[in-house]
């Protein structure tokens, strides 16, 4: 497309295309733009002749793009971006002014890493600040970033996806973890003592295996799952009234003071990361909660507020 058919384009075509390609829906794309639908369908029609092609074909699964929309959407979201990005760096964020509510999409897990450390720093730093938690499920979560619903993501590094940036935010080692006057309590933990115990499961899922079990696996080892639950704090509630064994990582184990010794088998270490959209890159109050975010947690375990 050259400049001179620029010069005759009205760029907010651009936008309607970026907000149906990502909604895959006209009604909805119209409530996200403020106008209304027959204003989208317009929209639409005009690039249909510009491209010479249907761009988006309604199906039962909702406006579903065409190749040639495919190949150009990543150029126009990014486009868009940067015409953003020019305008926010021109904003200056004041964390002691400002009053947002943050979106993320995190586990229990993420949860306990992140709220107990960020929030007495947003009451000293930043006290208009919110924030609001849920899952995603995870094949959801770059529609979610993409559309604005979501502000970050925190999660294992199993995204990849050209529009989403990660960084490491935390990793740590899983330990056993028991009740303080559990009978394995004092004494070095085998294998074999490990496995003699009924086990907690923590999973979000129905059914299927977790980490701990992959990895005892691998040593043709299998562990007796007594109890599955959804939440850590429920786990650690559990397990100081019975013999039950909980494998968590060991910043959370010790936030419930539990006993705990290190695993007799090889296992990976807990790896969270935080996630975003790109187009957010030059927003300053996302990269002031990213920086933020950063600092409190330097990648490894997560440091005191100051150090």
């Amino acid at each position: 497309m050259s400049r001179c058919v620029l010069k005759k384009l009205d760029l907010n075509l651009f936008l309607v295309f970026d907000t149906i390609y990502k909604e895959r829906n006209l009604t909805e794309a119209a409530k996200i733009l403020a106008i209304t639908q027959p204003a989208v369908s317009n929209a639409l029609s005009r690039l249909r002749r510009v491209f010479n092609d249907e761009l988006f074909v309604r199906t039962s699964k909702g406006m579903l793009p065409t190749p040639v929309a495919d190949g150009i959407a990543q150029n126009v979201t990014m486009a868009l971006g940067m015409l953003n990005a020019s305008v926010l760096e021109r904003e200056e964020f004041v964390p002691t002014q400002a009053e947002r509510t943050y979106h993320f999409s995190m586990t229990d897990l993420a949860e306990a890493v992140l709220l107990p450390r960020l929030f007495p720093y947003f009451e000293k730093h930043a006290p208009g600040l919110g924030l609001q938690s849920y899952y995603t499920k995870r094949h959801e979560l770059v529609r979610a970033l993409a559309r604005g619903e979501l502000d970050f993501a925190i999660d294992v590094p199993l995204i990849e996806d050209s529009q989403i940036a990660h960084q490491s935010l935390m990793r740590d080692q899983y330990v056993c973890a028991t009740r303080p006057d559990h009978p394995l309590s004092g004494d070095q933990l085998t294998l074999e003592s490990y496995l003699e115990y009924p086990h907690i499961h923590v999973s979000s899922r129905r059914k299927g295996l977790g980490q701990v079990d992959m990895a005892l696996l691998r040593q043709q080892q299998e562990r007796k799952i007594q109890l599955r639950v959804q939440h850590y704090r429920v786990a650690t509630e559990v397990l100081r009234e019975t013999d039950l064994i909980l494998t968590a990582p060991r910043f959370l184990a010790e936030q419930f003071e539990l006993s705990i010794q290190p695993l007799p088998f090889d296992m990976p270490p807990l790896d969270l990361h935080l996630y975003w959209h790109r187009q957010s890159d030059s927003d300053p109050s996302h990269r002031w909660l990213r920086e933020t975010l950063l600092r409190l947690f330097p990648g490894n375990r997560p440091v005191a507020d100051g150090e």
